[in-house]
């Protein structure tokens, strides 16, 4: 039996960071089960190539159950399956979120989770090409760049925004949120910089860090209340990895869940429908959330990704680290209120420079560009609960996008201002027409139905584990010794933007607070 200190469930996005934090004490032993292998696949590294890798054997390729507020649909939920885990299949969107969400946390009772409190774990881990500010950081392991692929259509987006009287905002996590501009991605020399290129592979050095890949963790042991190990299958063979100080699940907002079910941490009505003994009874699963968006797409003349895998802009990529192939996709955005008088927007826009339809799977045929917005702080709220007692069976998911009132009228007010940007002389001028669906008329109703029937998951679940509910602000499990979850599963709401800085964010200000309970002083405190 293989004994640890540290035994960690995932190297994701939290993982790997949590990895390399914990091992750069020479005197503890690290490991991290990984469902998923190395990052090797050339589509990963490649930032325009990641939808390739949607329902790839590196995509756990999840559904959810039929969603009630989009008619019945099912949502593709696709989540990284490999080291980096779903920062290896991104969009590379570099967003914090606001101030107004970590002032939230703390105030309803995540007591260090202020934006105060979390801004210095921003500026440590990043190291921004543009330099160090107040806001941000040098020297970090992420390097957070300027995109270099500069496409047309997105600058097109832009200045649409700005003919339709939105300002400009060159620094999303700067000051204010408010305004269009294009995003800063995490990436190193054109190439995608996941954590595992960021955390994991620097790390990887150290011998007392064992990385178990191709590891399906199966459930948490728990012995006198204490987190003791974890239950794994490699190789066709169950076995178990002793944890001598904690277990830490940092499997997603999906994973996660499910795996401290299976473990007897949960709902007691659910584990005992389940027969599976009920070790604390805690709302597991429960207040998931997610970012709901709704795209419109134009075809145009003008040259999209579609030709970009061409042997020059591979060559470019290789030799420069610039040209189309650096494109994240979803190049530029901006963040905007739905209605007057809010003080944190509640809207946010992606533009890409290629077709993006039929939640992210339709293969463009044709040159087109797509926008849109998402439902940023949503008032819906989900659940991940049990489907099987199987560890490999996936969890069951419902979000429930789009079913109160708030939410839907946001989504209606984000169209409507998608519309107002696509009647501006920059976007007229360049879009031979439209593609695919469109409301049918400009009421609120028809408005309504066609986000219902057109849009998808921005990729960006969280909540399902939140502190105050299911683990203490140090994101330690209620009433369980030895075992943490950290992973956006944590946070009490949905930050207002791209989950992924705030994930990795979290992981090092829990990488601190793991340090400090043993007996480490972290390098943050």
């Amino acid at each position: 039996m293989n004994t640890y200190d540290y035994v960690i469930v995932g190297a994701g996005s939290a993982g790997c960071v949590l990895a390399a934090r914990l091992s750069e004490d020479p005197d503890v032993r690290v490991a991290v089960i990984e469902a998923g292998g190395p990052d090797i696949a050339q589509e990963i590294h490649v930032p325009a190539a990641f939808p390739q890798l949607f329902k790839s054997g590196l995509d756990w390729d999840l559904d959810s159950d039929p969603e009630p507020g989009i008619g019945g649909r099912r949502a593709y939920l696709p989540r990284g399956r490999m080291f980096g885990g779903s920062s290896s299949m991104n969009a590379m969107i570099y967003i914090r979120g606001n101030r107004a969400d970590y002032d939230g946390w703390a105030a309803a009772g995540a007591t260090g989770w202020g934006y105060a409190d979390v801004l210095p774990y921003f500026r440590r881990s990043e190291d921004n090409e543009r330099g160090e500010d107040e806001f941000h950081g040098v020297g970090g392991p992420l390097t957070v760049s300027d995109g270099r692929s500069g496409h047309p259509l997105a600058s097109a987006f832009v200045r649409a925004a700005e003919q339709a009287g939105h300002k400009a905002n060159d620094d999303f996590n700067g000051e204010s949120q408010f305004g269009v501009g294009r995003y800063q991605v995490t990436q190193r020399g054109g190439l995608r910089c996941s954590t595992a290129v960021a955390y994991l592979h620097p790390a990887l050095e150290r011998p007392n860090l064992t990385v178990l890949s191709s590891a399906r963790a199966h459930r948490v042991v728990i012995e006198d209340g204490r987190a003791t190990g974890v239950e794994l299958e490699r190789g066709g063979a169950v076995e178990v990895v002793r944890a001598e100080r904690e277990v830490v699940l940092s499997a997603g907002a999906y994973e996660s869940p499910k795996l401290l079910m299976l473990s007897g941490i949960g709902p007691a009505a659910t584990l005992s429908a389940f027969g599976i003994d009920v070790v604390r009874d805690l709302p597991v699963g429960e207040g998931l959330q997610d970012h709901y968006m709704s795209l419109l797409n134009f075809r145009t003349d003008v040259e999209s990704l579609i030709g970009a895998a061409s042997a020059a802009n591979a060559a470019l990529l290789q030799s420069e680290g610039r040209g189309p192939l650096t494109s994240n996709i979803g190049e530029a955005g901006g963040f905007f209120r739905s209605r007057d008088g809010l003080a944190a927007p509640d809207v946010q826009f992606h533009a890409a420079p290629v077709l993006f339809h039929q939640e992210g799977l339709g293969a463009p045929t044709e040159h087109g560009f797509a926008f849109g917005p998402c439902v940023l702080a949503p008032t819906s709220r989900g659940a991940v609960t049990l489907r099987s007692l199987r560890p490999d069976a996936a969890p069951r998911i419902v979000h429930n996008y789009l079913t109160t009132a708030a939410d839907q009228d946001c989504i209606v007010a984000g169209v409507r201002i998608a519309l107002e940007i696509a009647g501006q002389r920059a976007v007229a001028d360049i879009a031979t027409g439209s593609y695919g669906d469109r409301p049918d008329s400009d009421s609120d109703a028809d408005i309504l139905a066609w986000a219902r029937r057109s849009g998808q998951t921005l990729y960006h679940p969280t909540s399902t584990c939140a502190i105050g509910s299911v683990v203490d602000p140090e994101l330690r499990v209620f009433d369980v010794a030895g075992l943490r979850v950290v992973d956006a599963s944590v946070f009490p709401t949905v930050p207002r933007g791209n989950t992924n800085a705030p994930t990795i964010m979290a992981a090092e200000k829990a990488a601190d607070l793991i340090k400090a309970d043993n007996g480490a002083e972290g390098a943050g405190r």
